[in-house]
């Protein structure tokens, strides 16, 4: 059985899904499961580009390292090459869907904290922000990988 993969995607991709990626993969490998984490934007804005420094002092100070991520655009083919892909809020999801729309692919969508199990609530944008907005970012994708860890493993 070959791993199951997921695609977090927000708006540029350098605040909420580069975290998302990181943390979700984080835990991952502390449950010994096998699968594919990436994380892309709705834009092209930030292509190439590390994630934000806040984003990645976020995560170092929970030991998780996201400093090799660069930032993409979603693409049509993400549909067909991930099982799930998770927008960070309902925009993201509305442009997910749209795209999706003129896709074969097998990629089921959603909201980030609704397939969590946590509630329609959007991880709110960071960017831009202070410091404690990381922080509270942090804490609301820590919370849901595991849920959504286990909800992809059932599938």
């Amino acid at each position: 059985m070959s791993a199951k993969s997921v695609l977090f995607v927000c708006l540029g991709n350098i605040c909420r899904s580069p975290l998302a990626e990181g943390v979700f993969a984080h835990h991952a490998a502390l449950a010994g499961a096998d699968v594919e984490a990436d994380s892309a934007g709705t834009s092209g804005w930030h292509i190439g580009e590390p994630p934000h420094r806040s984003s990645q002092a976020i995560a170092r100070s929970h030991g998780i390292d996201i400093s090799r991520q660069r930032g993409r655009q979603v693409c049509p083919e993400d549909f067909s090459s991930f099982d799930l892909i998770l927008g960070m809020d309902a925009a993201n999801v509305r442009a997910l869907d749209e795209l999706a729309a003129g896709t074969a692919g097998r990629a089921q969508t959603g909201l980030f904290m609704e397939y969590a199990g946590l509630g329609r609530i959007d991880v709110p944008d960071p960017w831009g922000g202070a410091e404690a907005g990381y922080s509270e970012v942090f804490d609301m994708i820590d919370t849901a990988s595991p849920r959504i860890l286990a909800r992809l493993l059932e599938r």
